[in-house]
């Protein structure tokens, strides 16, 4: 996928970091045994999502491009028989 910006927007990376960060503090606060910091941390999670998202609407996530067929023929190989 040469070329693709999949991934590479502010919307992306904006939700990815927040996410990252509620993982972070889920996994932290459930090693230490409390509830508050675990949902806490749950909600960072969503929270990604949510911001990853209003900022895609917003417009700084990728466009949406219909993919292309290959034009002209198309390449075909015969199959090969098998030696015995």
């Amino acid at each position: 996928m040469a070329g693709s910006s999949h991934g590479h927007t502010p919307a992306a990376w904006t939700g990815v970091i927040i996410t990252f960060i509620g993982f972070c503090v889920s996994g932290a606060f459930m090693v230490m045994a409390n509830a508050v910091g675990f949902w806490a941390g749950m909600v960072l999670i969503l929270a990604g999502a949510v911001v990853g998202g209003i900022m895609k609407a917003m417009g700084l996530g990728a466009d949406r491009k219909p993919l292309k067929m290959a034009e002209g023929p198309v390449a075909t190989r015969e199959p090969v028989a098998a030696e015995s």
